[in-house]
């Protein structure tokens, strides 16, 4: 993957003279504050992601996967929904289509009642014969390792490249889904609402080899403890770093009941996860969960 335009420190993660001298918006916010350098930020933003490294030795991806294609399926069929539904669902639909090929030839009938529990899946089962059509026509029946093919393929945008990319062929690249969004700006990373220049501008900020972890350290920590609704501030291991503090709970027992997954002492959103995961494995579709 290159670099996103308007990269203002580039793949070295440097922040020179002429960078860290600007000034950036102020972390507080608050009339009269005086203005966060850029290099403030960028060291700010550098010490908070080595706190999650520390708190999440543990991150992955949340998608249960065994191949790029698996992946790069199992990534279209997460939109609109969580990645626990799209686990309890792709055991059965990949039985059925183990392959490209395969999943091109499927009757579309067939396919949305297998992809039924993730919703939309008449659209999405559109995308999924598209792609996997487009895999076996123009690329041999793999899945490609460039950021260019990948987004040409019905159904899959930067996000979904930059996942599969990151995480099935080791190019680095930034997930910004809807909790990597809402935190970077909270933490006040960056202003920006579209996703191609939230990516730009936080690329700007680490090493490109940092940015795969980095996106799942934010999204675990989106999912588990910095809600959108209702933070649980009193129960977070960077709040002395963060300038949205108080926005959620700060009362410490209250905040802990607001804990999810691993961290609430719940099961997991992936059946098969990783062997350092220090969770329980979520329940198959149709168990009790």
């Amino acid at each position: 993957m290159t670099a996103p335009r308007n990269s203002a420190v580039g793949e070295q993660g440097s922040a020179d003279s002429t960078e860290a001298s600007k000034p950036h918006k102020s972390v507080k916010g608050s009339k009269g504050a005086r203005p966060e350098s850029r290099l403030a930020l960028v060291r700010r933003a550098r010490r908070i992601n080595r706190e999650l490294a520390d708190v999440y030795p543990y991150a992955h991806p949340e998608l249960d996967f065994e191949n790029s294609f698996q992946l790069l399926v199992a990534t279209v069929l997460s939109a609109q929904t969580t990645d626990l539904r799209v686990n309890q669902t792709t055991p059965a639909l990949f039985a059925a289509y183990p392959t490209p090929e395969d999943m091109a030839a499927a009757d579309p009938e067939a396919l949305e009642q297998l992809i039924r529990p993730t919703g939309f899946f008449r659209a999405k089962a559109k995308s999924l014969l598209g792609l996997s059509a487009a895999l076996r026509d123009r690329f041999g029946g793999e899945v490609p390792g460039r950021l260019e093919d990948l987004v040409t393929l019905p159904g899959v945008g930067r996000k979904t490249a930059n996942v599969v990319l990151g995480n099935a062929f080791g190019v680095p690249g930034l997930t910004v889904d809807t909790h990597f969004g809402r935190l970077v700006r909270r933490w006040k990373w960056t202003a920006q609402e579209d996703p191609e220049k939230v990516e730009a501008e936080i690329a700007a900020l680490f090493p490109k080899s940092e940015w795969t972890m980095l996106s799942h350290r934010i999204i675990f920590h989106g999912r588990r403890v910095c809600h959108a609704r209702k933070p649980a501030c009193g129960a977070c291991p960077i709040a002395p770093l963060c300038p949205a503090y108080g926005e959620g709970e700060t009362d410490p027992d209250k905040a802990k009941k607001l804990l999810k997954y691993e961290m609430g002492g719940q099961p997991g959103q992936r059946l098969r996860p990783p062997s350092d995961y220090p969770g329980r494995p979520a329940a198959p579709l149709g168990a009790a969960e």
